[in-house]
């Protein structure tokens, strides 16, 4: 991780958050054809892993489980795609977006309106202590932590544990939780004609594949390569703000470009893991500018090279944030339940 006085330095670098905010306008503008191809490129491996994990195990040979490994890579990649038809950026027209946004949705099983509207929430709200709680993973301040009940605090402490934050909650969230429109259930029909239309789109798909390979067969492939998948994505969304050197603030302190540009981090992943990941290792950049596609991040990280020093984190250095639990109000850092209980 960066050093304070590296920090400091990354921090002050040309421009201030406003300003990269309108430089990085530039690069928005979805190309058509390349969206058409990441999607090709994307979608056919993963059919075709899919198939040839279910015709191994059909024949009785267990190996083509291993398969679920790299089908859950493509399928990672397919909801990052899902991610940037939800913001408008994948295809130039909001009816493309939308409708490969509904269909990869019932692959990855997430209702598209349902997430689209949670995680626009999360863009406009991400960084401020004053409005948490949608589209994000529940933060405690040391302060409201040591205020809890020890009942409450037990609860707290399970859900960040690493088995529930990236074992129980990814399969809770996408095969349970993605079920109903949570959180939005008063919030009209839309929410309920998103959730509910993935359904019904999910159980007409499995019906369709069952119906060859089998139901057994079906969901030995199928439920390992979601849960891989699913894990997988937790596990980038959470490093992307909870990092030690992330930004929290109340308002008015708070503005949305300093919270996209300072508490979001640079993900900086080996290539192959960029590509399958879809450059969502940029997410200071995606934060400040959502509406640049995800094949368009890296050109800005080559014309705009100090960016790549602002907030970076490493594959090795990334697997320190999990202890990160808390956010420490005084220090402006991110602590573990162990540091807060020294200070305490």
């Amino acid at each position: 991780m960066l050093d304070q006085n590296s920090l400091k330095s990354a921090r002050t670098v040309a421009h201030d958050a406003r300003d990269w905010s309108r430089i990085l306008g530039r690069y928005r503008g979805p190309d058509d054809r390349r969206a058409l191809l990441e999607l090709l490129i994307t979608a056919v491996p993963f059919a075709a892993l899919s198939a040839a994990a279910w015709a191994a195990l059909g024949r009785g040979h267990w190996a083509g489980l291993l398969l679920a490994i790299p089908a859950a890579a493509f399928l990672l990649r397919l909801f990052l795609i899902q991610h940037d038809c939800g913001h408008g950026a994948f295809f130039s027209r909001k009816a493309a977006n939308d409708w490969t946004g509904r269909i990869l949705g019932v692959l990855t099983l997430t209702p598209y309106a349902w997430w689209q509207r949670a995680h626009a929430i999360h863009h406009a709200t991400s960084g401020s202590l004053d409005r948490r709680g949608v589209g994000d993973i529940d933060t405690l301040t040391v302060a409201e932590y040591r205020a809890r009940s020890a009942w409450g605090r037990a609860r707290y402490r399970m859900y960040r544990h690493p088995l529930v934050l990236l074992g129980i909650g990814p399969a809770y969230m996408f095969l349970l939780q993605h079920r109903l429109p949570v959180g939005m259930m008063r919030r009209g029909w839309r929410p309920w004609a998103s959730a509910l239309g993935t359904n019904l789109g999910i159980a007409v798909a499995v019906a369709a594949v069952s119906s060859v390979t089998g139901l057994g067969v079906f969901l030995l492939v199928q439920l390992p390569v979601a849960l891989l998948a699913a894990t997988a994505g937790i596990w980038l969304f959470f490093v992307q703000h909870q990092f030690e050197q992330t930004a929290w603030d109340r308002h008015p302190d708070w503005t949305w470009q300093d919270a996209a540009l300072h508490g979001s981090s640079h993900y900086d992943l080996p290539a192959g893991v960029r590509w399958f990941t879809a450059n969502i290792g940029l997410h200071h950049v995606h934060h400040l500018c959502s509406h640049i596609p995800f094949y368009r991040l890296s050109r800005v990280l080559r014309d705009h090279p100090e960016l790549g020093e602002i907030n970076r984190l490493t594959l090795l250095e990334s697997f320190r944030c999990i202890r990160l639990t808390l956010w420490d109000e005084a220090a402006r850092r991110m602590i573990s339940f162990r540091e807060a209980g020294l200070a305490a």
